[in-house]
């Protein structure tokens, strides 16, 4: 049986909706379209699909049985679309924390629908562009590597933060890392300078920045993170050793592909546009809305 699929499109809209008038809303054909390509794939079919009242319409039994095996050939169509418009992942890596601000603002970067996927690769280590690991790279230095093209977007500066409510004998003490984490910069400072000091430690910046939070001690963390949280405090200014550059980095030949370019004009406007929140300059209370 040679089975019309726009008409099994209309059948599906109909007997979701329950009626021939809310799905002239969704379908696009009037009423009596509708009822002539309903009626047509019944005769096809050899059997009522519906039950027909002032109330709308309800499947019969061989509707039903339609209703399944249609949303099954649905999906399998629409993965079809889906494959025929050859979606372009697009990877971005970057440490724990911009891939957090990428993240929370990913209505930048991408928009449900486009032919454009967004991937983040999430690492405290470079990952390797040049062997194409990644499309683009936020680091905190400007490239060196043959082939790999950088542009500078700022700044990103680092402060203690402590808790409002500091838990009774932690004012002498600080929150560590460790685990994968103490590669950062941020880390091996706080080692070397109070490794005397650290009362608890988290692998992973997400456990200290709720360590912090929870009054456990002083605490390094991005300005851009800090600022951020209610629950924190700046205790200082930023430490003017750890500030580090902040690099848009690509593959020399990858970066003109269309897409890529669009993601790297995305991400450079959106970190531009909270420069000065990375570069910890942020009035107090300001937390980096959009």
């Amino acid at each position: 049986m040679d089975i019309n699929w726009d008409n099994l499109r209309l059948f599906l809209d109909v007997a979701r909706l329950g009626g021939l008038t809310r799905a002239t809303k969704t379908t696009g054909r009037s009423a009596a379209t509708l009822g002539r390509r309903l009626a047509a794939l019944e005769r096809q079919i050899g059997e009522p699909l519906f039950v027909r009242t002032q109330a709308g319409y309800s499947l019969t039994p061989a509707g039903e049985d339609l209703l399944s095996r249609s949303a099954e050939i649905e999906n399998a169509m629409l993965a079809l679309t889906r494959r025929g418009k050859r979606e372009r992942i697009v990877r971005i890596s970057a440490g724990w924390w911009t891939s957090w601000f990428l993240s929370h603002h990913i209505d930048a970067l991408w928009k449900p629908g486009a032919e454009i996927g967004i991937e983040f690769v999430t690492a405290n280590t470079k990952i390797d562009i040049g062997r194409r690991n990644a499309d683009i790279g936020i680091r905190n230095a400007r490239p060196t590597e043959q082939g790999l093209a950088g542009r500078l977007l700022g700044r990103t500066a680092y402060a203690f933060y402590s808790g409002r409510t500091p838990m009774k004998g932690s004012a002498e003490l600080f929150v560590g890392v460790t685990g994968d984490a103490v590669v950062t910069p941020s880390a091996r400072w706080l080692q070397a300078h109070h490794a005397d000091r650290i009362g608890v430690r988290g692998n992973d910046p997400m456990s200290v920045r709720e360590l912090i939070a929870a009054g456990a001690g002083l605490g390094l963390l991005p300005c851009f993170v800090g600022d951020s949280d209610p629950r924190l405090t700046r205790a200082g200014a930023p430490i003017a050793e750890l500030t580090a550059e902040q690099w848009l980095v690509t593959h020399h030949e990858e970066r003109h592909a269309s897409e890529v370019r669009t993601v790297i004009e995305r991400t450079a406007k959106l970190m531009r546009r909270h420069a000065a929140f990375f570069a910890g300059e942020m009035p107090a209370g300001d937390n980096g809305a959009r």
